[in-house]
This record gives structure tokens, C-alpha cells and sequence, in this order.
């Protein structure tokens, strides 16, 4: 689903080259913004993690 949401944002900045812009602002506006990075870090690093399986009840 990543790969596909890439592959169209991708498409629409070739279609419209104007939107790059638009992009790069929205990008910049919320990676100013701590609470945001550290939840997007938090759902790229998740996978990753080991399941702790004797803790939880």
C-alpha cells in the first residue's frame, strides 16, 4: 500500500509539476511539528520491534 501511494503521489507531481511545491510546503509544515515526526518514527520503526509475548496478559 506504501509502494502504491508513492507510485501516485510520484505520477501526479510528473501530470502536474506544480504540485511539487505544494508537496515540499505540506512536507516542511509537518516535520515542523515534534509530536508528528515522533508518531510517524513510531509507526515506521513498529515492525520492527520484538513482541514482548510473556508480558502481556
Amino acid at each position: 500500500m506504501r509502494w502504491v501511494l508513492l507510485g501516485v503521489l510520484l505520477g501526479l507531481l510528473l501530470v502536474f509539476p506544480a504540485l511539487l511545491a505544494l508537496v515540499v510546503a505540506t512536507v516542511a509544515a509537518l516535520a515542523s511539528q515534534p509530536l508528528v515526526v515522533a508518531f510517524a518514527l513510531g509507526l515506521a520503526v513498529r515492525p520492527s520491534l520484538a513482541r514482548l509475548r510473556g508480558w502481556g496478559r
